[in-house]
């Protein structure tokens, strides 16, 4: 049996549901990403936030919510693809061994609407899943019946990877052989005028323009709306069911900056620690290394930092390391980020495509990164590097290495992506 650098069998993805403001479903959103497409556009009707205002990536559900969280329809939607899409049968499965670790999000905001003398929307939703900050997890676990660990962790937008990150690490300590992992994040008024007041969100007369990551001329990010959740399971379980497969775990860790609660150190030595920790775990030079997605929010220190991090632990391999953000495309998802964007870098690895970062026109020299600028390309990468950086100083990376294997694999499909 294969075993990973640690010795431990390896954690592999057989199932990917996303959606995003470009798209309901996986394909959709990947085609989407591939074009360049941007689901920015100013918002109307999120109760507490005033219409024609701000920007925003939001998805259309179709169905009323009825008083329910956002994120919580978001992730059901996820985690269901996911499921087919691994073709996984629970009624085959010991549901005892099946964990689910979705990321935390923000509570019912009908305070907000109240003190305005406005009222709540019809529905009958309990208090818990209203105010409870695991809602979402635990409304997916009990959906499937999952008996597994039931793991929920709120890191700002490191969240969901986090997830992920936990995921792996209850299925390597033999806690579980498999779960769903991941997490969402729908546009919330506490968090818009939060990020409002920090001055952090992107202004721009055409909307699809205003989110510039590593642009000299950035502005900001905004927020925006969209879930994944991925199917993860120990290699040997995978195998012995016929599953296919889109890429190994080769890696997760996470560490805190120690330097402040929004600021970030501008050296970035705990970044580039990180990011050498995660590739000596995972048995790789930087080197090995073909593509990063990039936090990328967009805001000018968050960038130089990431840019400094990844050159600093890459050395000259970062002048050959592809990059890309693709909040542009699909806004700032806040919980959801580190998951959404894992599944673009997976999708990434299974077409050899490296997706664009939109309205990049004069690269910030302080970002000295070949970061994809406007149009993606052909790359026929075999490992791939995800990073979250969040808010408190929450640093997490994630490895993910092609499966290569024609039979229980995905081949590539002729010489670019099918758009």
């Amino acid at each position: 049996m294969t075993t990973t650098a640690n010795g431990s069998e390896p954690v592999v993805i057989t199932g990917i549901g996303l959606i995003a403001s470009v798209g309901q479903d996986r394909e959709s959103v990947w085609k989407a990403v591939c074009r360049g497409e941007s689901g920015v556009d100013y918002l109307s009707g999120i109760p507490g936030i005033p219409d024609n205002k701000f920007l925003g990536a939001s998805i259309e559900l179709g169905e009323p919510l009825r008083g329910r969280l956002k994120v919580i329809p978001l992730c059901e939607r996820a985690a269901g693809e996911a499921l087919s899409d691994a073709r996984l049968d629970l009624e085959r499965v010991d549901r005892r061994r099946v964990g689910c670790a979705i990321s935390g999000h923000m509570g019912d905001p009908g305070w907000i609407r109240n003190s305005y003398g406005k009222p709540d929307p019809p529905g009958d939703v309990s208090w818990w899943e209203q105010l409870m900050p695991n809602t979402a997890c635990t409304t997916v676990a009990r959906k499937y019946d999952l008996g597994g660990p039931r793991l929920c962790h709120s890191t700002a937008c490191a969240s969901s990877l986090v997830s992920i990150l936990a995921a792996t690490r209850a299925i390597r300590d033999q806690q579980c052989d498999l779960a769903l992992a991941g997490g969402g994040g729908a546009i919330h008024p506490i968090l818009l005028a939060g990020f409002s007041r920090m001055r952090v969100l992107a202004k721009d007369s055409e909307p699809k323009r205003a989110c510039r990551p590593f642009d000299v001329e950035r502005k900001g990010f905004v927020l925006g709306e969209g879930a994944a959740v991925f199917v993860l399971e120990r290699l040997s379980h995978a195998l012995r069911r016929g599953a296919r497969i889109y890429a190994k775990i080769a890696a997760t860790k996470s560490l805190a900056q120690a330097h402040h609660v929004t600021g970030l150190d501008a050296e970035s030595d705990s970044l580039a620690y990180l990011i050498s920790q995660t590739l000596a775990q995972a048995n790789l030079s930087p080197a090995d290394v073909g593509y990063i997605n990039a936090h990328g929010t967009a805001t000018r220190q968050n960038d130089r930092a990431e840019a400094r991090g990844i050159r600093n632990a890459f050395g000259k391999a970062a002048d050959s390391v592809t990059v890309s953000a693709t909040k542009p495309c699909l806004g700032h998802t806040i919980h959801g980020a580190g998951a959404v964007e894992l599944a673009i870098t997976a999708l990434a690895l299974r077409d050899g495509f490296a997706p664009p970062t939109l309205n990049l026109e004069t690269l910030d020299p302080e970002c000295r990164l070949d970061c994809t600028r406007n149009v993606g390309r052909i790359n026929r990468f075999q490992h791939a590097l995800k990073l979250s950086m969040a808010f408190g100083g929450h640093l997490v990376a994630a490895v993910l290495s092609r499966w290569d294997d024609a039979q229980t694999g995905f081949a590539y499909k002729g010489d670019a992506v099918d758009n």
